[in-house]
């Protein structure tokens, strides 16, 4: 990564969770290219330990897995804990861990919808609340990985809608609460990114969703990442309590891929557009 100077983040330290894969595992990975240490956050233990050994390794710095299920405080509290034994300090929190799926209220359960609300919204905020005091202390940034889902009614999408707007609206208050202890908090909102697992799951068949964009192209992680080290740089002191769409545009012209009101009056008839089980 040519763009940014290669020691930029040099004795610096990374919170990161739902960093095992995904935009917040290149996040983590470009974020230790450019000299931090990081610990990734995750339920899957063997697999956080994977990926922990795999970002060590491409990039020459220290990684640490601290498994953690984000709905639950104590164990994010645990997470930290460990990071702080390890590394004496956090700089750096991204607050990535989510859960989606295609599905109209109709269909789906209480416990669903719960649930999505629990990892996206709670778990954003165990994660602000635990590592806090440590940002206070190196006068820090969060990053939340938000949607730009309900800046309109988007239709089998209120479950992570609902629960992203909230943690657009927590990064705000945080920026504002936090800002006079030197403390800053910004939302990156990605659009379709088509290189990871979130593209099977939220995908429809034959549909191609780069037509819609007006940069002619779906995003990818490394796009993600680099606006993520935009706003940890030195160059984003002055950002706070903003969010920022990457996704080509996409949100000024977006249209739902499934039929519309087909989708929602008959939903069923969907099944065979979807690409994940419904």
């Amino acid at each position: 990564m040519d763009t940014f100077r290669q020691d930029l983040f040099r004795g610096k330290v990374l919170f990161c969770t739902g960093g095992r894969s995904g935009i917040c595992y290149e996040i983590t990975q470009t974020m230790m290219g450019l000299g931090a240490d990081a610990a990734i956050v995750g339920r899957d233990a063997k697999g956080l330990e994977e990926s922990a050994n795999k970002l060590s390794k491409a990039t020459g710095r220290k990684c640490l897995a601290t498994p953690a299920d984000v709905r639950d405080a104590k164990a994010v509290q645990g997470a930290v804990k460990a990071t702080i034994e390890k590394f004496g300090r956090i700089d750096f929190v991204v607050c990535g861990a989510a859960g989606n799926f295609l599905v109209p209220i109709s269909g789906m359960s209480e416990n669903a919808f719960k649930t999505v609300v629990e990892i996206d919204l709670l778990g954003t905020y165990h994660t602000v609340k635990a590592t806090l005091p440590h940002l206070r202390e190196s006068k820090g940034a969060y990053l939340h990985i938000g949607v730009t889902l309900h800046y309109r009614g988007t239709p089998w999408q209120a479950h992570v809608s609902a629960a992203k707007a909230g943690v657009h609206a927590l990064s705000r208050v945080i920026a504002v609460e936090e800002g006079p202890r030197g403390v800053r908090s910004n939302v990156i909102a990605p659009g379709l990114i088509g290189d990871t697992g979130g593209w099977d799951r939220l995908s429809v068949k034959d549909y191609d969703p780069s037509k819609g964009v007006p940069l002619g192209r779906i995003g990818t992680k490394m796009d993600i990442a680099q606006a993520a080290v935009f706003i940890f740089s030195p160059a984003a002191e002055y950002i706070t309590g903003t969010e920022i769409p990457v996704d080509g545009g996409d949100h000024h012209l977006y249209r739902s891929p499934l039929p519309y009101p087909k989708s929602v009056l008959e939903p069923e008839s969907m099944k065979s557009l979807v690409k994940a089980k419904m």
